[in-house]
């Protein structure tokens, strides 16, 4: 068995860190330091958790048990991932719905006036 095959199963936690620094790594020099989403330069130097700090992001997202591919992630800001949740479709029109519903219930209030 290979070495790394070892080190995945032994210490999984040390070779998903060392995973993500190689894909990280990878990204940079294909992309450069800069986010995918807003063209501002990312943070690398910063707390994991931080938001302006590095986030690998699925550009397509894929099925749980597919291989993940360099060609298929981008890098961005946490922040800036996070924002691309919000705009699903079902997300715009759950918003879309509720604020025609504000604005019928304004309109019958003024008619009741």
């Amino acid at each position: 068995m290979s070495r790394t095959i070892i080190a995945r199963y032994v210490t999984p936690w040390k070779f998903r860190r060392e995973q993500q620094e190689r894909r990280l790594t990878a990204l940079r020099q294909r992309d450069g330091d800069n986010c995918s989403r807003c063209r501002r330069p990312v943070r690398f130097d910063l707390t994991p958790g931080h938001d302006l700090g590095p986030k690998v992001e699925e550009i397509v997202t894929q099925a749980e048990d597919a291989e993940e591919s360099i060609d298929n992630l981008c890098l961005t800001h946490r922040r800036c991932n996070v924002a691309g949740l919000d705009s699903t479709a079902e997300v715009k029109e759950r918003i879309r719905r509720k604020s025609e519903a504000a604005l019928f219930t304004n309109s019958r209030a003024r008619r009741r006036a």
